[in-house]
């Protein structure tokens, strides 16, 4: 047992005992077997009294098997984690007594962990509950499926939603509000074999603290951002995935723009911030107010900058173009695996390639890189094998930083996330490129000295703050 890092444990054991219990006594469960507990302790806890005391307290036959005090707290800090609201311990018949109780703890326990989503779904013989933290999903609970009905209806009354409709999905919104915690959660429900599925969204509200500058960018890559920002009309387009930051990225743009003398509206689908002096709109697709049909009336409203959550089809485009020739600052996202596929994008929306080049200013692709965690990594030897078949580079790595694990990040190795940018400024001989429809133009960046996803993600790695492993899909896209 040595020779592992911690004592792995499904669920259902996790939940034989609280965190609290967990931590005082310094055990882990090692097997259940019908009316016995068997657990491994702290070789400096184990005594005779202890048994007793663990007999009357879980009203079972109790086995103890020493093991050493370094594996009992790599494995405490793996699967109970300490916060100051619910834990991952605490057995599920608990929650149906309060499942209003259980429902505030999870919320804010999830928030405490830095979380961006709740997942809670069912299957045939259980339900579970699932929280992201760092991009990755965790399992944190089990629950019976008798109690399972009832948490899904108190989330569905909170949100506004129809308890009887089970058959098709609802989206809502709960604005929580708990001991001096006011955010806002959207709320995705979603019919599954076994019953309702619902993801919980935990959406930040205040953008006040957001600096552009604390995100990720190069000093490069900031300095053409903002030439691109400071244009009075065009286009500035952030590409990337679901999850990426590129709202976070937006609402930082924003701060930068948001002055007395300039009307900036948005429309969102969800308002993730709030930013005093931005006028926001919520998208309302079911009565009509699309990203289109509000571009159509932002025109009307004497706008200096546009902010749209997405461009999503040929007529969203269309209008963000228009706008831009009107004299209007655009900003938007859109989905592409590069700032240079953004173009190709926006002409198979259907925009042709000679207004794509007179309006866009700035293309921007971005990712989140989970960092290592400071007080845990080590350096190993570093084998080129690690690298993608298809990555080539010049640069020699006799080392390299691995994620260990320990109790500072919850023994998963990496602690926090950064932004990793590319970003490609639109001048003359970009423009006609795009106005000829070429689209293979890796020499005129090099000749710009402009740093791709992979350049830059593997200056992080080089550097020792993050894994291969977290930026091999990146390297995989090099070019």
């Amino acid at each position: 047992m040595s020779e592992i890092d911690y004592i792995p444990l499904n669920l259902d054991l996790q939940n034989t005992i609280t965190t609290e219990q967990a931590w005082h006594y310094s055990i882990v469960p090692k097997m259940m077997d019908g009316g016995r507990l068997e657990f491994f302790v702290d070789e400096e806890k184990n005594n005779i009294s202890l048994k007793e005391e663990l007999e009357i307290l879980l009203g079972k036959s109790v086995l103890l098997e020493t093991s050493t005090s370094v594996l009992i707290q790599k494995t405490l800090g793996k699967y109970y984690r300490k916060n100051n609201v619910l834990s991952s311990g605490k057995q599920s018949k608990e929650f149906t007594k309060k499942s209003d109780d259980f429902l505030v703890s999870l919320i804010g326990e999830a928030r405490d962990l830095s979380s961006s989503d709740i997942h809670i779904e069912t299957y045939e013989e259980r339900c579970r509950v699932r929280i992201r933290i760092d991009g990755l999903l965790i399992e944190r609970y089990t629950l019976n499926k008798s109690e399972y009905p009832a948490l899904i209806n108190k989330i569905k009354i909170k949100a506004n939603l129809d308890i009887s409709e089970k058959r098709l999905p609802q989206d809502g919104r709960i604005f929580f509000n708990h001991e001096g915690h006011k955010f806002d959660i959207r709320v995705s429900v979603l019919p599954t074999l076994h019953g309702e599925k619902i993801v919980l969204r935990l959406l930040s509200n205040d953008a006040t603290d957001i600096d552009i500058r604390q995100l990720g960018f190069g000093e490069k890559e900031l300095n053409d951002y903002r030439e691109g920002i400071k244009k009075p009309n065009g286009i500035v387009l952030i590409s990337g995935p679901t999850g990426s930051g590129k709202t976070t990225t937006l609402y930082a743009t924003l701060k930068i723009l948001n002055k007395e003398t300039t009307n900036i509206l948005t429309v969102e689908d969800p308002i993730e911030y709030t930013l005093e002096g931005i006028n926001q709109v919520q998208l309302k697709e079911s009565i009509g107010l699309t990203f289109a049909s509000a571009l159509r009336t932002f025109l009307r409203q004497d706008p200096d900058v546009i902010m749209l959550g997405e461009i999503r089809d040929g007529e969203t485009a269309q209008m963000a173009i228009r706008a831009a020739l009107t004299g209007h600052l655009v900003l938007s996202t859109i989905h592409t695996n590069s700032a240079w596929g953004t173009i190709s994008r926006l002409v198979d929306m259907g925009v042709p390639p000679f207004l794509v080049a007179s309006t866009l200013n700035t293309s921007v692709a971005q990712r989140l890189v989970r960092l290592l965690c400071t007080e845990c990594k080590r350096k190993e030897k570093f084998s080129e094998n690690l690298y993608p078949r298809n990555f080539k580079t010049d640069r020699k790595i006799e080392e390299h930083a691995v994620p260990v694990g320990c109790e500072h990040c919850y023994y998963t190795g990496y602690k926090g996330r950064k932004a990793v940018y590319e970003v490609i400024s639109i001048d003359y001989e970009l423009a006609e490129s795009i106005k000829n429809n070429t689209l293979s133009v890796s020499s005129l960046l090099k000749d710009r000295n402009i740093r791709t996803l992979a350049n830059n993600a593997f200056v992080l790695f080089e550097n020792g703050n993050t894994s291969i492993e977290e930026i091999y899909p990146m390297l995989l896209n090099n070019y």
